[in-house]
Formats: C-alpha cells, structure tokens, sequence
C-alpha cells in the first residue's frame, strides 16, 4: 500500500473515531526501547516513562490502533499496549501487566464496558471550578507554518490546532465551551464536561497585559486534556495557549471537519516527537507576536476576541505540560529563549535536553514513584539546572493524577471501560480534587514569582498546608 493510500485509511480511521470515540484518556507505562527488545540498560524506569521508540512493531502498532478506533477506552499517553514482557522492566512490573491487560481487554471488546463493576454514570461529567477572581473566555485558532514542512506528512505545510483561555469579560453574552475533542458523548450516554470557558467572550481590560503559559499535552492525548488546570490558570489572570501537535496525537478536529490523525511511522522515537514539539511551540510564540502586532494569523481568519491584541505580551512567557508534553519543555525552552520557566508534570525526557545547561527556572512535579531516583532523565537534566529549580513529589499519586482522567475516570469508569482495578494503578490513593487543588496552588505559585515577581514562601520548603507535597533535595 502506497503511503498515500495509508494517508487516507488513516484520515478514514479518524472519521470513525471522530464519531464513536472520545476524549483521549492517558496511561502512561512505556518502557526504553532497549528494554523493551528483552536488554538491559541498568536505568530505572517507572510507569510514568515513555517508549523511547513509540510504535516498536506492527502488533503493538495494531493494538494501538484498535484503542484509537475506541478511544472511550484508555487510550495510551505514550504505548501502553506493549507486551507483558517489555512490561516486567517497569516497577511494579506485576501490576501493570495486570493494568495492560485489562486495557487490552477493553479495547478489544468494548462492548464489555457496561459490564464492569461500577455505579450507573452520571448524564455529564464535571470540572472542579476554577477559584481564580476572573471568568474565563477561549477561542480555538487554526495556525499554519507557511516555512515548515510537516515532519510526519511529506509534501504538507505544518498545521496547528491550539486554544487560548484568557480572562474575560461579559461572558453571559457568550456560548459556555465544551471540551475541545472530537466526541462529545460516552457509552451510557455520558458526556464530556463543559468548561468554565465560553467561546468568543472579549479580554478583561483590567487584567492588562497577560503573561502567557504554553500547554503541551501526553502523547497521544489532545489539548483538552489538562482543562481542569488550564482553565484555573486563566481565571487567575494568565493567557493560556494549548497546543495540539498534530500527527503525534489521536485526532485533531480543523476547521470544516477534517480529521488529522496519527501518522507516526513504526520506529518513531520519542526525542523525535519532543524536537518537533519544541518547534511547534516556538512558532506559536511567533503567532501570538503577530496578534500583538495587530495581525491575525487564524487561516480561517476567524474574528480573535475584543480586547485580545492589547492583552497579549510575549515578554513574559512560561510552559507547562504533562508526560510527553512535561518531557518536551526543556527542549522547548532550549528552542525559544523566550520562555522563562518551565513546569515538567510527570514527564520523562528524551533527547539532548536533559544534557544542556539551563539557566532558567524549570520545577519537576512527579507522582508518588517517579522521581529522580527511578527516572536517569530527571536524574541528568537535574545536574544542568542553573536557574532556581524545583523537585516536588505529590504523594499518593499516579501518572494519571497530573491530567484530567483523574476527576472523570471516578465520575463514570464504565463509560471509559476503566475497571477499579486500572483506574488505582492510574490515579493513585489521592483525592482528586485534592490532588488538583495542590496542583493549581504549586503550579500557580511558580509562575507567578518567575512571570510576576510575586514570591510565595511556598515554594521554600513543605508546608503544614500542603502536607502531600514532599521537597525533593
């Protein structure tokens, strides 16, 4: 088969889960690719790493594919589907296999998701609230990179999907949002929450000008899946773009309906993924450059919100992401000396990044079993750390506890065929909206003293407050 018709099996592959799928959940449990080919490295590595080679074989390649197809089952943040054996290099290496199976099971046989034990799910899935002062406005644009090719489509022009979430103004007067993913109802009929943002509504002049943070998703996850923290941010006052890297993830909706899929060859490596990430992000900053400049760079050019020219600034520029995306904000701030600081939620990196010298403030924010001492990774880029930098532990949490899967799996695990079992190994023993609040105060609070000059005595040491949150020295 020619690599276009592969190209448009694909795109015929994302109208189907364009249709029947939903929001793309994350569990991340890869192992290196050394590893996973039955060698040892002699480096830890823990649930929260990543397949450094992100579709090793055409089997897993077809496993994953099967979970797309039905993405109200747990779709992978970085190739969940590997064999139980790469799967016993993991810690807890028992456990997991146990986790992969039974999301092996689900996507096989999805129809058996009804059958789980669990209570009846609700109509509609729900958001915590965000706490900041201002209401919350958004608007999805449509950017393309008329000076990059596509790394993963020959012949095709680099396309981005993001959403910037700013605080507003007269938001009665605007449509409340949903969740920016492809299908909006679950098996049972549930659905997808709706934001604290609403679609269009104009920039609150008071807020002046917005320090920006840039949102890169997990692998295989999309942009509306760290919502809950995003939309929090924006209320207290930041512009906040979310980006989704197109072709490394599930489905990306442009405008008119076109589906982009996942075009990643078999052999893909992860510090692949993160160079081009960091590329995406680079150019973004151009685009929001070019609205402070008056331009609107939406190739649609759909109508930016009132007020949103004046508010926008590049001079003060942060970036947050989760796995995947917390692993690519080193090399993002190595790409675009604009961004200030960084915030790397549970992510392991690959690549030359974690190896350079970064005199920047950067925080790593991990899960209860990933840390410096299982990750090599946080391990090296910890040693050329130059600027403040930040080791926190959220005790009692999972990979997934850094992404919205930790409030929704709870509210309906029979709708994303996540059995009780799956859904501990993913969320931990936390609360999920503790777990959130913690997240927004730590995240918050270091922005707000690299980006503000607001200092928080938070950030020295524990906090009788925060009693989850361990300083890692």
């Amino acid at each position: 088969m020619g690599k276009h018709a592969r190209r448009r099996q694909s795109r015929f592959g994302a109208r189907v889960a364009g249709t029947t799928g939903a929001l793309a959940v994350v569990l991340g449990a890869g192992v290196g690719s050394a590893a996973a080919a039955g060698k040892s490295t002699g480096t830890p590595t823990t649930a929260a790493a990543s397949l450094d080679d992100v579709a090793q074989a055409p089997r897993q390649a077809a496993a994953l594919d099967r979970v797309v197809q039905v993405p109200h089952q747990a779709v992978a943040l970085e190739d969940v589907s590997q064999a139980p054996r790469q799967a016993a290099a993991l810690d807890g290496a028992t456990q997991v296999r146990h986790q992969l199976a039974a999301l092996d099971r689900g996507a096989q046989a999805p129809h058996q998701a009804a059958a789980l034990d669990a209570p009846p799910a609700p109509g509609q899935l729900t958001l915590p609230a965000p706490t900041g002062r201002h209401r919350v406005g958004t608007v999805d644009l449509h950017l393309r990179d008329s000076k990059r090719m596509d790394p993963w489509v020959p012949g095709q022009q680099r396309e981005l999907m993001v959403s910037l979430w700013y605080p507003a103004t007269h938001t009665s007067r605007y449509p409340a949002t949903p969740l920016p993913d492809s299908q909006q109802v679950l098996p049972g009929g549930v659905t997808l929450p709706t934001t604290a943002g609403h679609t269009g509504a104009p920039v609150d002049r008071k807020s002046g000008k917005l320090p920006v943070l840039l949102y890169s998703p997990g692998g295989r996850g999309n942009r509306a899946t760290g919502t809950a923290l995003v939309q929090d941010l924006a209320s207290r006052g930041y512009l906040v773009v979310t980006i989704d890297h197109t072709h490394d993830t599930g489905d990306v909706v442009f405008p008119g309906g076109r589906h982009e899929v996942s075009m990643l060859a078999p052999g893909t490596k992860s510090r692949d993924l993160i160079d081009v990430r960091a590329a995406d992000t680079h150019f973004v900053i151009n685009q929001l450059a070019e609205i402070a400049r008056g331009r609107n760079p939406d190739v649609e050019h759909k109508p930016l919100p009132h007020g949103l020219t004046d508010a926008v600034s590049t001079k003060h520029v942060g970036m947050f992401g989760a796995s995947l995306g917390g692993g690519s904000v080193a090399a993002a701030m190595h790409a675009d000396s604009r961004i200030d600081a960084g915030v790397n939620l549970d992510g392991q990196l690959f690549g030359s990044s974690e190896q350079k010298r970064l005199d920047r403030p950067y925080m790593l924010f991990s899960s209860e079993h990933h840390n410096r001492d299982t990750d090599r990774s946080w391990e090296r880029l910890w040693d050329h750390l130059h600027g403040e930098r930040l080791d926190l532990k959220l005790r009692g949490s999972g990979h997934n506890s850094f992404v919205d899967n930790q409030v929704l799996f709870p509210q309906a695990p029979g709708a994303f065929g996540i059995t009780p079992e799956v859904m501990q190994q993913a969320l931990g023993t936390i609360d999920p909206n503790r777990s959130i609040e913690v997240q927004r105060t730590y995240v918050a609070a270091f922005f707000d003293k690299h980006l503000r000059d607001r200092h928080s005595h938070l950030l020295d040491g524990p906090s009788r407050h925060y009693p989850e949150v361990d300083f890692v020295r």
